[in-house]
This record gives C-alpha cells, structure tokens and sequence, in this order.
C-alpha cells in the first residue's frame, strides 16, 4: 500500500470487488499476514465504522481486510430471495483476493460467521477472534426475550430517526463519550444511503432465518482446533457474556478477555488493549 499508514481513510482504503455471487465492499490497508474483520450487525454497519481503529493500528502488522458483508454498505443486497449465506460470501472474497488462510476477526454477527467458516472449512483459517460474540445457549441474548440492544437494533431498522441512532450507539458503549454524535450520524447516513438493506434486514429477522447457520457452529465448535480468542465487555447489553463464558466451556484451543467497563463494542472502547492482544495472539501462532 502507498498510502502512509498515518493518512488511511475510508476513501484511500475503500474499493469494491466482484466475487462469484457479490460485490463486496472492503477497506484494506498493510501488508502480511491477512486478517479479515467482520462487522456485527445493526443498521449502518460497514467495515469501516466498526473497524476503524484497528485498521489504523494492526495494519502496520497485517494485511487488514474490514469486509462490510452483503446487506451492508454498498455491498450486494441479501434478503429471503437471494439468501442469507455469509460465510460463502467471505469464502468468495478470500478467493477472489488470493487469500488461502486467514485469521478472522468478528464483532457480534461476525464472530458467528468466523464459527460458520471455521468450522466449514477449517483449512482456511489461522486464528478466530470473536467479540461481543459466542455460542448461543436457551436464553440466546436475554432470558426475557430480546436484549436492549438488540431492541434498539430492530427500533432503528423500523425507524432509522437521528433520535434512535443516538440511543443506539449510546447502548452499545460503557463509556458514552465513544457515543459520538458523529458515529451516530455516520451510521445514520450508511442506512439511508441504502433503504433496501433496512428492508431486507427485516424481512429476514422476522422470517426466523437471520440466524441460519450460527447454532450449528457453535456446537461444531466443540470439536475445533482452531486458536480462538474471545473478547466480552462485562458491561455488554446487546450479548450477554455469558454468551463468551460458554464459548470458552465448549472450544477446546480458546482462551477469555473479559473487560469491564466495556459495552457491546470493545475494539473501540478498548481499542489500544484490542489491538494489542489481537497482534500477540495471531502473531505467536
């Protein structure tokens, strides 16, 4: 890469590339060893808003590859019709890159699509980073149905207001200085730019296949030799963390960062420590 690590930005990171079945929207930076990041879900989600400083950071290390994955960004739609099959869209995109193996970073939903691909095609990657993510167990996000955060999700997709936006960044961070008006007016802006994916995202929720694939990873889980760490703001109130504490039951090779004082977005609350431990643990490996 040309550009200074000093000077990356959205637009000098940004491209679009075709894969067999998607356009992929991605933000790349560095060089070595790959790392692909995985954004959560939620509406205005892209690679880069989740992701940004951890580019910044882990790309004087690694070749970083945030993906905004299909149903986000400008990337491909997916809905009921087209389907719902995230880890064939990163398999893609690894493969139209030239990526054999690489170490996956999730947030949230991403670290489940890191289970669907570890566990459905172990030989492509190295390591598996989840945060604010694991394996889902009866109460799934809350024992009396949906979590706030998840609550604030499914507001902000029926009413995608400046007002819910605020509330719903506010909701996924301890610390509400990190609850900028500016995130939730970047966030507010990706959503609106692109309509159909509040659609979309709806409809799948609502049909019961948003999930497709997750519960049968985390218990394919139990058998994986995939390196695995797992990442959990004590303070989270999108995925309990009691969802990272049975992941760590379960996956034989994995071990627990377990902050408080953090909420549902730890790679950017805790960003430095983030960076930090993602770089030794792929590294030693």
């Amino acid at each position: 890469m040309t550009t200074q690590l000093s000077e990356l930005t959205n637009e000098s990171t940004y491209r679009l590339v075709d894969t067999a079945d998607y356009r992929i929207q991605i933000n790349e930076a560095g060089e070595g060893h790959p790392v692909i990041l995985i954004h959560g879900t939620g509406p205005g989600a892209t690679g880069w808003s989740n992701f940004e400083p951890n580019i910044r950071d882990l790309s004087r290390s690694f070749r970083c590859i945030a993906v905004t994955m299909p149903g986000w960004g400008d990337s491909s739609p997916q809905n009921l019709k087209t389907g719902r099959d995230q880890g064939r869209a990163v398999l893609q995109l690894m493969d139209t890159l030239g990526i054999d193996r690489a170490a996956i970073v999730g947030n949230s939903m991403g670290g489940a699509v890191g289970m669907v691909v570890a566990t459905q095609h172990r030989e492509r990657v190295s390591h598996l980073v989840m945060m604010g993510s694991g394996i889902w167990g009866v109460n799934v996000l809350a024992p009396s149905g949906l979590s706030e955060g998840m609550q604030c999700i499914f507001d902000t997709y029926e009413d995608p207001s400046p007002e819910n936006f605020q509330k719903l960044v506010r909701t996924m961070c301890y610390d509400p200085s990190f609850a900028t008006r500016e995130l939730a007016e970047e966030r507010s802006r990706n959503a609106l730019s692109k309509p159909e994916h509040l659609r979309n995202w709806l409809d799948v929720m609502r049909s019961g296949v948003g999930g497709t694939g997750f519960l049968e990873a985390g218990q394919k889980m139990a058998q994986s030799d995939v390196p695995t760490m797992l990442v959990h703001g004590r303070d989270d109130r999108t995925a309990h963390y009691e969802m990272a504490l049975r992941a760590n039951v379960v996956i034989p090779d994995s071990r627990l960062l377990l902050l408080n004082r953090c909420g549902h977005w730890a790679q950017l609350e805790h960003a430095a420590e983030f960076n930090s431990t993602v770089r030794h643990f792929v590294e030693r490996g």
